[in-house]
């Protein structure tokens, strides 16, 4: 029960934020008794519930906080009416007669609006609704207002047959089926502040005081230790508007959760109502807010008192974000060292906002079935500790990466584009995934292997020996991948080699007096392959090089590939004459630092030499057009 707890508190601690909305239509944090859902029709009555005029809703305004039940907050089918805004098939008295859908509920939506309606916790707007829905009017006023499309027959279209999209009426742009259309109201009161009730706070308030009045049974929290009203079923939609999984559940007419143990479902565990509600909303909102999002995969980690903190998932350029980024000059260099050292001093800056005993909770959770939920990962953390491991996460995996981009707005033409941002420090779990197994990983291998990296993060763990073989087995196999791809998975395999040999104490920058074979080699092949691009840009020839083709091979069997790398070079020295004496005496020299029978050996190499190889052409082509040109083609 600590997640509920911990939970528990973070939603007290945050009371502030309860209904707020951001501009990139995040969930908000919801208050008691509600829940969201994706309205696609405005309706606006008066105090006396006559129609005035009604719109479509764009999709990116369509989020909208209504008053819920426990029953209606995680329908799935069958009859659960929201108290004021629902879905035609509740609302409309005619709804079976103009659909031919005989699934209609609108004697219950009328019920239970007439129970809030009388009880002491009314309001004008409420009554306004119910006075508008007796009338039974609300698809016939819509088909008239030209928001619902009818056939000759009255009825309504169940789908439009597209002709031409400017003709295609606004309904059917954000739905398939009208059938479906969730209303929301809009009730002009003269003197009334807030007409739109989904944001009117009086009628939140209002409802959440009506529900508790109706809850009649206490029993002991297992969470608070405190006697509160059981919850009957707890909230779904967690990871998305579309959820339907729960964390918490009991089904003893089928699933036979807890029979021949306990004879209720609340012997067996209970959670009071205003606990699983506080619990799972403020998780919800977490998890929209600042958490990582794949698939069936979450995870966030958050400070109980609300502070923000950086996201363990990601990488320098997301934790530091445009506004810190944009004030730097975006050159090769020196924008890499920069954003190394704004990332230190942004956990430092977090630091002194959290404080060192401030809890923080990393939480992961999946679903293996539509309907049940699990948390896959769980860790509570002290402040101090938290901050200190994801900055040892981004030392000890650090390597410089050339994949980054940030969105900048064209200041002439008002567009956004990508714009090229090398960086140096951990790539995030979701790119190591990636190089590991390539961009087109199926979504379950790519969650199960996040999961797998995530305690190297916070618990400070070995990264997985498989996840390190098989992304330096990717960076070997040059010539299966395009060139930006490789060169993101060439540098994440260094860093992840790096972090896995940390006792080695590689550096990013080139280790002249490192002498190890497996370093030497990887110098060798970008000696050669640096020789040989010099010849053909000369010539202005378009191809890879022998070195580049050969890269695998070379990983395999070192030895005898570098005799057939070497002889290849024989006609790029000579054309590039006396200006390749200099590239020729420093691959002599290489060469005279191995040990003889360490060179002579073909045993496969390490990893180690992609580090040798990448450090070496960092050294050869400090300003590299090439790989700016692959960032670019792949953001084009």
């Amino acid at each position: 029960m600590s997640w509920i707890q911990k939970l528990y508190e973070t939603y007290n601690n945050s009371q502030s934020m309860i209904g707020e909305e951001s501009n990139d239509n995040e969930v908000p944090l919801l208050p008691l008794c509600h829940t969201t859902q994706k309205a696609q029709i405005e309706i606006v009555i008066n105090a006396e519930g006559d129609f005035q005029r009604a719109r479509v809703i764009l999709k990116n305004e369509a989020r909208t906080i209504i008053p819920c039940t426990e029953s209606s907050g995680g329908r799935t089918s069958g009859e659960a009416p929201h108290p004021l805004c629902d879905k035609l098939q509740y609302l409309a008295l005619d709804y079976s007669s103009r659909t031919g859908n005989e699934k209609q509920y609108t004697a219950s939506y009328i019920t239970q609006l007439e129970d809030w309606c009388n009880s002491k916790f009314s309001d004008s707007k409420i009554a306004a609704v119910l006075k508008y829905i007796k009338k039974g009017s609300i698809i016939e006023d819509l088909i008239n207002y030209q928001i619902l499309i009818a056939a000759e027959d009255g009825k309504l279209l169940s789908k439009w047959e597209k002709k031409k999209k400017e003709d295609t009426p606004k309904i059917f742009e954000v739905l398939s089926s009208q059938d479906d259309a969730f209303v929301r109201w809009v009730v002009e009161i003269p003197g009334d502040s807030e007409t739109k009730v989904w944001r009117n706070k009086t009628l939140w308030d209002r409802w959440m005081r009506y529900y508790a009045s109706t809850k009649k049974e206490k029993s002991l929290c297992y969470v608070t230790g405190e006697k509160d009203f059981t919850a009957e079923q707890h909230p779904a939609k967690l990871r998305n508007d579309g959820d339907k999984a729960k964390l918490i559940s009991s089904n003893d007419s089928s699933g036979f959760t807890f029979r021949g143990r306990f004879l209720t479902a609340n012997q067996a565990a209970a959670v009071g109502f205003e606990t699983t509600q506080k619990a799972h909303f403020a998780l919800r909102w977490l998890i929209s807010r600042q958490g990582y999002r794949k698939g069936d995969q979450a995870i966030v980690a958050w400070a109980t008192s609300g502070v923000p903190i950086p996201k363990p998932t990601d990488d320098p350029l997301s934790i530091l974000g445009n506004d810190e980024l944009l004030t730097d000059e975006l050159s090769t260099v020196s924008t890499a060292q920069d954003v190394a050292i704004k990332l230190k001093k942004k956990i430092a800056g977090y630091g002194e906002e959290i404080g060192d005993t401030t809890r923080i909770v990393v939480m992961g959770l999946d679903s293996a079935t539509p309907g049940r939920l699990a948390i896959t990962y769980y860790r509570e953390l002290t402040g101090s500790d938290f901050l200190q491991r994801i900055n040892e996460w981004h030392e000890s995996c650090a390597w410089t990466h050339n994949y980054g981009s940030i969105e900048v707005r064209d200041e002439k033409s008002g567009k956004t584009k990508n714009k090229h941002v090398p960086f140096i420090g951990a790539p995030a779990p979701s790119d190591i995934a990636e190089a590991t197994y390539g961009v087109k990983v199926a979504d379950k291998l790519k969650n199960i292997t996040i999961l797998r990296i995530l305690p190297c993060i916070i618990d400070g763990t070995q990264l997985p020996r498989d996840i390190v073989e098989s992304s330096v087995r990717r960076a070997s196999n040059r010539i299966s991948m395009e060139k930006w791809e490789w060169e993101k998975t060439l540098s994440i395999a260094c860093a992840v080699y790096k972090k896995y040999k940390r006792k080695e104490n590689y550096q990013m920058a080139l280790e002249e007096n490192r002498k190890t074979r497996d370093y030497l080699y990887g110098r060798l092949l970008a000696l050669a392959e640096s020789l040989e691009q010099w010849a053909l840009n000369l010539s202005h020839e378009d191809r890879e090089t022998n070195a580049a083709r050969l890269m695998q091979r070379f990983a395999e069997h070192p030895y005898s590939t570098w005799r057939t790398i070497e002889l290849s070079l024989a006609p790029y020295k000579a054309r590039l004459g006396g200006k390749s004496i200099k590239r020729q005496r420093m691959i002599d020299e290489v060469i005279a630092s191995f040990n003889p029978e360490d060179f002579i050996s073909d045993k496969r190499l390490s990893g180690e030499f992609l580090l040798g190889y990448h450090c070496q052409r960092e050294i050869l082509y400090p300003n590299s057009k090439q790989l700016d040109d692959s960032i670019e083609n792949r953001d084009d």
